[in-house]
């Protein structure tokens, strides 16, 4: 199964990628994770996007597509995946559709309040990179 899941930040994308996953035997492709793991490994497209997210910028889509195809194209993909947080271009979703067909499409939907609620009392650990909640998921 191929499966791309959209949504505001905070409608829980994350967290219904990692039960599917778990159901379905197939990756969760995450393009913040693959970027922050780039940054922590010091590679050469993590030291590239640290650039960009230093200064709060967006890394550019090229940089983006190049490792979700990187990703895509590992035999850690071959069953399917689920794809969090790509496409959020128009040139990202162009990239997509020249290497590969999706099975479904997820569009989550929560309330506005609800978005702003979990977003203001997310934390992210300096050190790993691990996402909490200062209500539901305390460090």
């Amino acid at each position: 199964m191929k499966l791309m899941l959209l949504g505001a930040p905070g409608a829980g994308k994350g967290t219904q990628a990692k039960m599917l996953t778990s159901e379905y035997e197939i990756p969760q492709i995450s393009t913040g994770d693959m970027l922050r793991a780039a940054v922590s490994n010091k590679t050469a497209l993590g030291i590239t996007a640290k650039q960009f997210m230093d200064s709060g910028s967006l890394v550019p889509d090229e940089v983006v597509i190049g490792i979700v195809k990187a990703r895509l194209d590992d035999a850690y993909c071959r069953n399917g995946f689920i794809l969090d947080g790509f496409p959020r271009t128009v040139p990202q979703a162009e990239a997509l559709s020249e290497v590969t067909q999706l099975d479904a499409v997820v569009n989550i939907e929560v309330d506005e309040d609800l978005v702003v609620q979990r977003l203001s009392g997310r934390r992210t650990c300096k050190s790993c990179g691990a996402i909490y909640h200062v209500v539901t998921s305390a460090p």
